[in-house]
């Protein structure tokens, strides 16, 4: 609904959601100065489906860089040692106990390391980025609600939104009967996102082929089903020992949160899928997912945007969901800061979306590619041989490699560089700095390796929302210059001696228009 009144502003932006989309677009957020509450209906944020062993998600290439690029890393490999420090059960998935070094999956047919041939990617450079990271949610999100306290957002839990009206200039939200304003709402509400119901979003997808359960039970026989994953005439099981086990019934989507998940009900669906007469002695921990794979029209509706699930749902296979949510907020948090403060050219919040949906899309079909193979079917059994054998050459686990990690990942800017849309390399300077320490502040870089006295000039025209820099570095990669958007993406690149004009209409695409002189 959108009214003319002009409200009193509270905040700059209202983030619905303090999962960890919600949470590191607030850090994103403030990292501008930009005032931001974020309200999340849950009183306390603790979970056990957020927790080991439900609850431990991969990041991916992207997500990492992120991460490394904002000066947590170090705070993120804490958490992940913490983890392993602990001694809760993380149980290892299937994949992972083959004899060579997995590097990952599609649809539970491993790749593995020693195939994949990282000199194909000419664009990259090694980075301490280059960890593979697994953490828990919860975890997770505890380190990003602490960094956005530090930077100045506000939290507020056990807060619903109930309702919300735009304005000119501003959108005013009622949640558990308090009022809230602010310049901008955005849903961060994941899959049943009020926020996306509410504003009138478009929802398009495809239905439900199955209903997915991750239980955690007790057994009468340890032994009675066969540890891994396995497919079956009904469908497939994963089980790791003592009793972790992840389950998929092709019924439709038929039972997902339906009714409450009984012990009997659990046993009743393991037999069917595994074939056995296997007994559930105890119950302790169950939740249901499916395959459904939908995604909003439009990321924004006059003031109000959404990021994470509340704009694209899917099932969990390999793990993509959070990751691409991150990359929701890496991609807003700027844009949307430079708007609130009125420096954004013509279209750069729109330039969310354009950017956004095409990854989401890609990520959507991803996982719907995934269940084609696990379906219960002879044609799928056939299909999955083929792409095993697929995986299993250098070609094949490259580009398995490539999509899985993120490491393909490139928005079409309309340039012909082939850098430019992709993520930045991290140059390592002679002087033992490297880019990522220069990216922390979110502001977007100009990189002269040719100490180019008219692109010092450029810099100044867009002082204090590009750093200059002029370090050298032990391998250029053939480049002379390169202009980097503060998510740390490449904008624009030069081979040879850098055009001025050209990069100072890459500037304007991305920054807006020069500062006024001094």
């Amino acid at each position: 609904m959108t009214v003319t009144t002009a409200l009193p502003i509270n905040y700059d932006v209202l983030i619905v959601g303090a999962g960890p989309v919600g949470l590191f677009l607030a850090c994103e957020l403030r990292l501008a100065n930009i005032s931001v509450l974020v309200l999340d209906q849950a009183a306390d944020p603790e979970s056990l489906l957020k927790k080991l062993p439900f609850g431990m998600r991969g990041l991916t290439v992207p997500t990492v860089e992120a991460f490394y690029r904002r000066g947590l890393l170090d705070d993120l490999l804490a958490a992940q040692h913490a983890n392993d420090a602990s001694g809760a059960t993380r149980p290892s998935a299937h994949w992972m106990q083959e004899k060579r070094r997995p590097a990952g999956h599609f649809a539970g047919i491993p790749f593995f390391q020693d195939d994949v041939d990282i000199a194909r990617w000419h664009h990259r450079l090694q980075s301490p980025a280059d960890v593979k990271v697994a953490i828990d949610m919860q975890s997770l999100e505890c380190l990003l609600a602490k960094k956005a306290i530090a930077m100045g957002a506000e939290i507020k839990r056990g807060v619903r939104l109930e309702s919300f009206e735009q304005s000119d200039d501003g959108v005013m939200a009622v949640a558990t009967g308090e009022i809230f304003r602010a310049r901008w709402l955005v849903g961060c509400d994941g899959g049943r996102s009020t926020v996306r119901k509410a504003g009138g979003f478009g929802w398009r997808g495809t239905d439900p082929e199955f209903t997915g359960y991750s239980v955690k039970v007790e057994l009468a026989d340890q032994e009675a089903i066969k540890p891994g994953r396995t497919y079956t005439a009904t469908g497939v099981y994963t089980y790791a020992k003592p009793g972790t086990i992840a389950m998929v019934d092709f019924d439709g989507g038929a039972f997902h949160r339906v009714q409450p998940l009984t012990r009997e009900h659990v046993q009743s669906v393991l037999r069917r899928i595994t074939g056995t007469d296997v007994t559930v002695t105890a119950l302790h921990l169950a939740a249901t997912w499916t395959d459904r794979a939908c995604q909003a029209t439009a990321y924004r509706q006059g003031r109000v945007l959404l990021a994470g699930d509340a704009a694209h749902i899917h099932s969990p296979l390999g793990g993509q969901g959070l990751n691409l949510g991150l990359g929701d907020a890496m991609n807003l948090g700027w844009k949307l800061a430079a708007t609130i403060q009125g420096h954004a050219p013509t279209g750069l919040l729109d330039s969310y979306f354009a950017e956004r949906h095409p990854e989401g899309a890609r990520i959507l079909d991803w996982s719907r590619a995934q269940v084609t193979l696990m379906r219960p079917v002879r044609s799928s059994r056939a299909l999955e041989a083929i792409i095993r054998d697929l995986m299993g050459t250098r070609d094949g686990a490259t580009y398995f490699a490539e999509k899985v990690w993120g490491i393909s990942m490139r928005y079409d800017f309309g340039e012909s560089h082939p850098l430019v849309g992709r993520s930045v390399p991290d140059f390592e300077f002679a002087d033992g700095t490297r880019l990522g320490d220069f990216l922390k502040t979110g502001r977007g870089l100009l990189l002269d390796f040719g100490v180019d006295a008219p692109l010092a000039a450029l810099a100044k025209r867009w002082r204090g929302r590009l750093a200059y820099l002029t370090l050298d570095a032990k391998d250029r990669l053939g480049l002379s210059a390169v202009l980097v958007r503060p998510d740390g993406y490449v904008a624009w690149a030069a081979d040879d001696f850098p055009d001025v004009e050209e990069a100072a209409q890459a500037a304007s695409r991305w920054f807006g228009a020069e500062c006024p002189s001094l």
